[in-house]
């Protein structure tokens, strides 16, 4: 079943380790500044994001979502399909990555593996390493 959404993950969640147990259910958001800075941030489900605060946070500029088409040639995947791992591309094309520092409290993060009809559970270790293997330097922000 394709997750294109946090609505869609949030049916099938019994699945996982609940929040309460330290399962870490992300949303996932391709953002680009008007200097045409592309940036994913990974936070929890749940969170609020206001792009305005966000962008001052961060120290950008102004930010909106970024195309489907800037997304696939930037990380490599389709709306409903991004996750920490694209940046396995996005390192390549200067993808700057921001991570929710809450989920660092997290036993298991959910990722989807490039696609969204299949979904990971990785450690927050496992997923680090992943970041240094392909060279990534993840921001980890209060958000």
């Amino acid at each position: 079943v394709a997750l294109m959404t946090v609505e869609d993950s949030k049916k099938v969640q019994s699945l996982f380790l609940s929040s309460e147990q330290g399962g870490g259910h992300i949303k996932n958001l391709y953002l680009r500044d008007h200097k045409k800075q592309n940036i994913l941030l990974v936070a929890e489900q749940d969170r609020k994001i206001d792009l305005k605060s966000l962008s001052t946070l961060l120290g950008t500029g102004r930010l909106s979502f970024g195309s489907a088409d800037r997304l696939l040639e930037n990380l490599g995947v389709r709306p409903g399909a991004v996750t920490p791992l694209a940046m396995i591309t996005g390192v390549n094309q200067g993808v700057q990555l921001f991570i929710d520092s809450d989920l660092k409290k997290c036993l298991k993060l959910y990722v989807h593996p490039l696609v969204n009809d299949r979904t990971l559970e990785m450690e927050l270790d496992g997923l680090g390493i992943f970041f240094k293997m392909v060279g990534v330097a993840p921001i980890w922000v209060d958000l």
